[in-house]
């Protein structure tokens, strides 16, 4: 039997809250999403200004993260380089944004952000990730 870590509620906060501190920082009303490494949401939070959908994007976004086991921009950059057969890949949200949580060596989850451009819902995902390090 192998044994690997798992997230915990405590590393979930601590991610939403160092994640939240660079939007807040930023002034950058955004979703954050928090999942397992099975893509099963966690927490989440949508930020004062936030459009209610993005709640559902930083969730596609962290869940292709984690069962991907790579950035979610990893699937965008293959939609934007001509391979758009995995924008009909399941659970697949091909946006730049989620980034997997590692422990150990170990995707343990991801975070998904969603309500910027690309480059800052990453910055503020990288963020969050960098509380579980």
């Amino acid at each position: 039997m192998q044994t690997k870590p798992v997230i915990s509620i405590d590393d979930v906060t601590r991610v939403l809250s160092a994640a939240q501190a660079e939007a807040n920082k930023q002034n950058w009303p955004v979703a954050i999403a928090v999942v397992d490494d099975g893509g099963h949401l966690l927490g989440m939070l949508r930020l004062d200004g936030c459009a209610p959908i993005g709640a559902e994007i930083s969730i596609g976004k962290a869940r292709t993260a984690a069962v991907g086991r790579r950035e979610s921009k990893a699937y965008e950059d293959m939609v934007n380089g001509g391979r758009t057969a995995f924008t009909t890949a399941p659970i697949v949200t091909a946006l730049e944004g989620g980034v997997p949580l590692i422990a150990d060596g170990h995707v343990v989850g991801a975070i998904g952000v969603s309500g910027m451009k690309p480059a800052e819902d990453s910055q503020i995902a990288k963020a969050g990730a960098a509380a579980l390090a």
